[in-house]
């Protein structure tokens, strides 16, 4: 006996096992990070030696800090997206993810964190959509300038910034260096999701603790994320063989103090430099830091060769995770759980489709057999 079946349960039964072997895929990832997680001993800063290590604590900003493209929050790290549905059609129009180095506190000391080929695991800081109308969502307020911002401020500074008065931004959009990003108003639909850590938050690490001067490329260490890498085009065969002809050659600079001049010396970027600059005798000649000053700017951007700090190897990349060991290895778990269910409908769809091609069902188009 045949039985008349529409396409669209024939798509449906594919769309099934496609989501649910996604799913599944997730789910076994989220299990070994889960896995990962507890199996690995936790650490003290003050106790740490060199190898695989699993650090938790709060986040401290180090020399500088981002600032978030759909809520302006200061933060170490984010993603950031917003996909946007109109009639059939739908697409992601502004996507970014961006990580600066800072710094792990805990009870006994702080690390410098290096998150360049990091993995992240965040949950959403916001995650909404526009309204029936249009309206966007409460919590949204669109980024206006550069992504980068200066890190630890002064309780002097701090008051200065509170004190001061700032235009209204009105106009929408994203600016600064995401390339003039505006996001029109209309009929679309549109979600917002943006991931970030702040500092005061605590995370989890897995990863290598190992000496500063073996870190492979110190100079961009501090910068992560997949958008607007420095360091993509070192990728290239080609230019790699100009870069190496040029160091043999002496084209390019030994060190930073050649390589930068003025900008090498910690605290000249904010008009406190350690040392004397080399300027032009008609340039206005900078205040040299007092000694305090001087201390901490050398303990923001100054790191000893021997210090240990984390960072991604080619043979372990980091995991940094929100929250506790706790929190971080349950959420894994959770994700875990729905692969599982993807697992499940993956084989409820496969048995339909087999059903639907093998037992004698008939696919019809509006009444007309066409199998």
């Amino acid at each position: 006996m045949a039985y008349e079946i529409t396409p669209y349960l024939v798509l449906a039964s594919g769309a099934a096992i496609a989501s649910g072997l996604g799913a599944l895929l997730r789910g076994f990832g989220g299990y070994r990070s889960a896995a990962r997680i507890s199996d690995t001993s936790g650490s003290r800063v003050s106790s740490l030696a060199a190898g695989e290590v699993r650090l938790s604590g709060v986040v401290e900003a180090a020399e500088v800090t981002l600032i978030s493209p759909l809520q302006s929050a200061s933060c170490v790290y984010y993603r950031a997206s917003v996909r946007q549905s109109e009639r059939n059609n739908a697409r992601d129009v502004f996507e970014e993810e961006r990580a600066v180095g800072f710094r792990l506190r805990d009870e006994t000391g702080t690390i410098r964190v290096f998150p360049r080929g990091a993995r992240w695991d965040v949950p959403p800081k916001l995650d909404a959509s526009t309204g029936m109308f249009g309206e966007e969502p409460a919590g949204l307020m669109y980024r206006f300038g550069p992504a980068i911002a200066p890190g630890p401020e002064d309780r002097e500074a701090q008051v200065a910034a509170l004190l001061a008065v700032h235009q209204p931004e009105t106009s929408g959009g994203i600016g600064g260096d995401t390339l003039g990003m505006t996001l029109t108003s209309g009929a679309a639909h549109r979600r917002y999701v943006e991931r970030r850590i702040e500092p005061g938050e605590i995370v989890t690490i897995i990863g290598q603790a190992l000496p500063f001067d073996q870190l492979d490329d110190p100079t961009f260490a501090s910068l992560g994320g997949s958008t607007f890498d420095p360091v993509a085009a070192l990728d290239d065969p080609e230019i790699a063989a100009d870069l190496a002809e040029a160091r043999a050659s002496g084209v390019l600079a030994a060190d930073t103090a050649s390589a930068w001049g003025n900008a090498a010396i910690p605290g000249f970027g904010i008009g406190r430099p350690t040392s004397v600059p080399v300027l032009d005798p008609r340039a206005a000649r900078p205040t040299v830091a007092s000694a305090a000053d001087a201390a901490r700017n050398r303990e923001l951007f100054e790191i000893a060769p021997e210090e240990l700090v984390l960072a991604s190897t080619g043979e372990m990349p980091l995991f940094i995770a929100f929250g506790t060991p706790v929190q971080a290895a349950g959420r894994e778990q959770g994700q875990f759980l729905l692969g599982l269910l993807g697992a499940v409908l993956a084989i409820a769809g496969a048995i339909g489709l087999a059903l639907i091609l093998n037992n004698g069902f008939t696919i019809t188009v509006n009444g007309v057999p066409i199998s």
